[in-house]
């Protein structure tokens, strides 16, 4: 069986500041350029069946950069968290005025919950699985944080809320894969 592999785009000046950073199309910084060229040999001997990136700018260069961006196509449900009214904004600023708030639990005012973010990515993960299982050839997707680890936890069976337990660092490399019929993170925020 195939796998599934997921790149979390390279560092931006919001992530490095550790801002929400969800709809706002926020561009690479130069340290994330160089970190996205250098996913490009750890990604060269693989054939990828399919590339999906969210249409961001984050995510769509950190493909074009780690040399897959004439193959990728455009998938909106890709697209990060909607933070609402926390877009921009740190989890320190938001404790201020909430000192409980947990993202994962909560979700966002004028955004979206887990949930949301799980009904979303359901879509794709069937499509994968559709591609994997038949030994249709691996897939890559170039997205964002919270969005990916939505996405792995819906992979292995959790509630989209368990994605909390599964951080991903800029640039990282996981996959997604198989143990027999049983959907498995084969490896995880790894760096190129």
């Amino acid at each position: 069986m195939s796998e599934v592999w997921i790149v979390r785009h390279a560092e931006t000046a919001w992530s490095r500041a550790r801002r929400h950073t969800g709809r706002t199309d926020v561009p690479l910084t130069d340290e994330g350029r160089a970190a996205a060229r250098a996913l490009a040999p750890a990604l060269a001997g693989r054939a990828f069946a399919r590339v999906l990136t969210s249409p961001l700018s984050r995510a769509r260069e950190t493909c074009e950069l780690a040399g897959l961006g004439a193959a990728a196509v455009d998938r909106e449900e890709l697209v990060e968290w909607d933070y609402g009214a926390y877009e921009r904004i740190t989890t320190e600023e938001i404790r201020r005025e909430r000192p409980h708030w947990f993202l994962w639990r909560d979700g966002c005012p004028d955004g979206e919950t887990a949930f949301d973010v799980g009904r979303r990515v359901d879509g794709v993960i069937d499509e994968l699985v559709e591609l994997t299982d038949t030994d249709g050839g691996d897939a890559i997707l170039f997205a964002h944080s919270h969005v990916l680890r939505v996405l792995a936890a819906r992979w292995i069976g959790l509630p989209p809320g368990d994605g909390a337990l599964l951080t991903l660092d800029t640039a990282s490399v996981s996959v997604l894969g198989w143990e027999r019929e049983v959907r498995v993170l084969r490896r995880w925020n790894a760096p190129a």
